[in-house]
């Protein structure tokens, strides 16, 4: 997509948050979103039990961060997960290139912004996403765990929102680890506080890990993921050439 045509596509894609449109222009729209859900499910179907990593794109190799999300990610790849991100650069980088350091699988699901887009050099495979929701289901769909490290809005919002439905019991509990204390400090106090003001349950702090260790991190992903499990709850699929799939390799 060039420059002319990404513009069209965001203005179109903006005109459908200010009121009703035209019922032609609507259900152009509602096209959309289902052939952008068609593509994930084809790109990512065979992408097996994944792990997603969330995290700021704005950290380089350097960072403290950026390397603790490569070696959680290269251990839980040797475990036999495949490593899932939004496919950019930073934590998102640092996770996917942690996984090809075992060998493992490394897969990115894309969105497609003005910046912060580039898909990174570390990955098997990546689907290339216009709207959020889509992406966020697709990482959802796919994911037996989630690693949240350090990052920005976009990192927030993939946190809460899963815990929103987990909680109201929209999907099954799946594990979920905040690494960064110190980082999020003002967000463990704010959730405390919502316990305080009774907003929340003291139960509902439970539905995810605060922790430094990685050690700890990986065991409570890996005896909640249940890997063991994958096989007999999604029988293993084999690509169809008829309909031109094909299956996730190694690079």
């Amino acid at each position: 997509m060039d420059l002319k045509e990404e513009i069209i596509e965001n203005r179109f894609d903006r005109d459908q948050f200010e009121g009703p449109k035209s019922r032609w222009s609507e259900f152009k729209y509602a096209l959309s979103i289902f052939s952008q859900f068609i593509k994930g499910f084809r790109a990512l179907h065979f992408a097996g039990p994944c792990i997603t990593v969330f995290g700021s794109a704005r950290f380089d190799e350097n960072h403290k961060y950026y390397k603790v999300a490569r070696e959680i990610s290269r251990k839980l790849s040797e475990k036999g997960y495949t490593i899932m991100t939004g496919g950019g650069p930073g934590v998102m980088e640092a996770a996917n290139r942690g996984a090809k350091d075992a060998q493992g699988k490394s897969i990115g699901c894309n969105i497609v912004l003005p910046r912060e887009q580039k898909p990174n050099p570390y990955l098997d495979k990546y689907v290339l996403i216009k709207q959020f929701l889509v992406r966020k289901h697709m990482l959802r769909k796919y994911s037996y765990g989630y690693i949240v490290m350090p990052g920005g809005y976009g990192t927030l919002d993939e946190f809460f929102e899963t815990l929103a439905l987990i909680q109201t019991k929209k999907i099954g509990s799946f594990p979920i680890a905040i690494y960064g204390i110190d980082f999020h400090k003002d967000l463990i106090q704010f959730l405390n506080r919502l316990v305080e003001e009774k907003t929340i349950s003291s139960s509902d702090l439970s539905l995810f890990l605060w922790s430094d260790d990685e050690d700890e991190i990986i065991r409570h992903i890996d005896s909640m993921a249940r890997l063991e499990a994958f096989g007999a709850k999604n029988k293993p699929r084999k690509p169809r050439a008829v309909l031109l799939e094909k299956t996730i390799n190694r690079k």
